[in-house]
């Protein structure tokens, strides 16, 4: 109950989160990555380990890096299917909230959920699962 009396019931209009995951300019966001990736293609041919190291830095680090991220790890076909940490980011403002809360300091590795799925053969393979959670 609200103060007011009346029960919340989660309807209304979505939130500013919601909003900003949706409204993203994914063509954009994707040109941002793909040039990077071209840029730390190039300078490896090249040999300049140093600079690959540095745009590496810069794609994990950046706004469109993690946004993808996040995109390609929640909304493929596995996206239901949680990690060992229970947890998925099935709406809009967790996957906006989730990716703001990425941070490369104080980063721990998390195990991997492992779960076994047939082959067309009959037999098992693992299946690594990691958590959505840094």
């Amino acid at each position: 109950m609200t103060a007011t009396g009346a029960k919340a019931t989660g309807a209304g209009a979505p939130s500013r989160s919601a909003q900003m995951w949706d409204q993203v300019n994914w063509s954009h966001i994707e040109a941002d990555v793909k040039r990077l990736q071209v840029r730390i293609a190039k300078a490896t041919r090249e040999g300049r380990w140093g600079k690959v190291k540095a745009l590496q830095r810069l794609l994990t680090r950046s706004h469109s890096g993690k946004m993808l991220a996040v995109k390609r790890v929640t909304e493929n076909r596995g996206k239901r299917t949680p990690g060992v940490d229970g947890k998925i980011w099935s709406s809009p403002a967790a996957r906006r909230n989730g990716m703001m809360s990425l941070r490369h300091h104080g980063y721990h590795v998390m195990p991997l959920r492992r779960v076994y799925i047939p082959k067309s053969n009959g037999k098992r393979r693992p299946l690594g699962i990691p958590t959505v959670i840094s």
